[in-house]
């Protein structure tokens, strides 16, 4: 078996390894620190001399003799690692016996849930929803995010100390909890997307290896909750917005706005899925703002040309994202939308309240949409003002460079004013 395969095994496998150690025997911060050693060691050997039989077992015995190690070299906890010798020595069985085990996905979804605890920061529960749930190494977690792996390292073991502290249990969430967390969940799983699909910083306009993880998680939890239109909504949304991603750059790595990318080069397989998951779930599930994003998105999926999408289909679409769910990035492609019908004169006017708003005054995004607008206004001084404050705003060296360029071709009153999208 490939390098690659053995990667996606592990990565499917850790939460479940995770999950029956954490319920067996309690401690999750020992137990995660187990199966990441685990997961290493697997990935060392088995490209090598080929996966075991029993794939899951061979993370379970190893993993487990890793926390009878860790517990014999604490002399404070000695009777208890007397007490576990005596029941499991050494664990030399390589399954649990089978009514011990627990289905998987219930394990996956129990610590999704716990990794989205409430007592945990958003950047917290993101770390280690990519470590706990997606196997990731604090290695890969630390350069997704561009900081050390000494800082991501205590981030992530914070983030432990912090759910024990709080006293969370490994179990699903009473009924009136489980919608807030399933949330958190869902927020996390699109922050995580988001991050790889238009990296905050650092030369390369996207991480692929994040918007995979966060596709695989968004289809784990899709089939642990079928029935629920946000988690379908959600998928949806992200294999629509990732489907464009082959024509967002051109051969140097520079970012192609949505109106000028070749669209022969999006996914159609991922197009098709997108469009077949939110089509679905809108049939009978209340629209939420996961499902309307993803309508928008199969929108301008299913426009053979930037000049025949359906923009008042769009910005019908958005009014109603705005009323269930305001928020000043909800208006800030809302302008756009309202541009396209309206005019740009009505867009800049939607602008103008977030100038005022915490969130997005000073915001590079704001900025950049601002320009846009500002040039299909026929002000192209303003605009190119516009976008020099943008790309001052941003540390993505790719968005950067779209928005110093846009400047420049502005830079003179003759310089022709070539209208474009909002970047996607």
């Amino acid at each position: 078996m490939s390098g690659r395969h053995v990667e996606d095994l592990l990565r499917d496998l850790a939460p479940q390894v995770l999950g029956l150690l954490v319920r067996r025997h309690g401690q999750f911060d020992a137990a995660e620190d187990a199966v990441q050693e685990a997961l290493l060691a697997a990935a060392m050997q088995w490209p090598e001399q080929g996966v075991p039989d029993n794939p899951r077992a061979w993370l379970l015995t190893v993993a487990g003799r890793r926390l009878t190690d860790e517990w014999r070299s604490e002399r404070a906890r000695r009777d208890r690692e007397v007490a576990v010798a005596v029941r499991e020595p050494a664990y030399a069985t390589v399954a649990p016996a089978a009514d011990e085990e627990p289905p998987a996905g219930d394990d996956t979804l129990t610590l999704l849930f716990l990794c989205c605890h409430p007592a945990l920061a958003r950047s917290a529960q993101v770390a280690l929803t990519l470590r706990a749930v997606g196997g990731l190494t604090t290695a890969q977690i630390a350069r997704a995010h561009l900081v050390p792996e000494a800082t991501m390292s205590q981030r992530i073991r914070r983030a432990k100390q912090r759910i024990e502290a709080a006293g969370a249990r490994f179990h699903m969430p009473s009924a009136g909890d489980r919608d807030e967390r399933l949330r958190a969940v869902l927020q996390v799983l699109y922050l995580i997307f988001n991050e790889g699909y238009t990296a905050s910083g650092g030369p390369d306009l996207h991480r692929a290896d994040l918007t995979a993880e966060a596709i695989r998680l968004a289809r784990t939890l899709h089939r642990l909750l079928p029935d629920d239109g946000e988690v379908s909504g959600l998928l949806a949304l992200m294999l629509l917005t990732d489907s464009h991603r082959a024509a967002r750059t051109g051969p140097a790595g520079e970012l192609v706005p949505l109106a000028e990318q070749d669209r022969d080069r999006w996914d159609a397989a991922a197009i098709a899925e997108g469009i077949a998951l939110v089509t679905e779930a809108l049939t009978w599930s209340p629209p939420g703002p996961y499902q309307l994003q993803a309508a928008i998105a199969a929108v301008h999926a299913e426009a053979s040309s930037a000049e025949l999408t359906d923009w008042p289909q769009i910005l019908a679409l958005y009014r109603l994202l705005a009323r269930i769910a305001p928020n000043p990035m909800i208006t800030l492609n809302q302008a756009v939308a309202v541009a396209m019908v309206d005019g740009p004169r009505a867009g800049l006017a939607l602008l103008a309240p977030l100038d005022a708003d915490d969130r997005t005054a000073g915001h590079h995004r704001l900025a950049a949409v601002r320009g846009h607008l500002l040039e299909l206004a026929g002000e192209p001084q303003a605009a190119r003002a516009a976008y020099l404050a943008a790309a001052r705003g941003t540390t993505s060296l790719p968005e950067q460079r779209y928005l110093e360029l846009r400047a420049a071709r502005l830079a003179t009153p003759t310089s022709p004013g070539v209208p474009g999208r909002e970047p996607r």
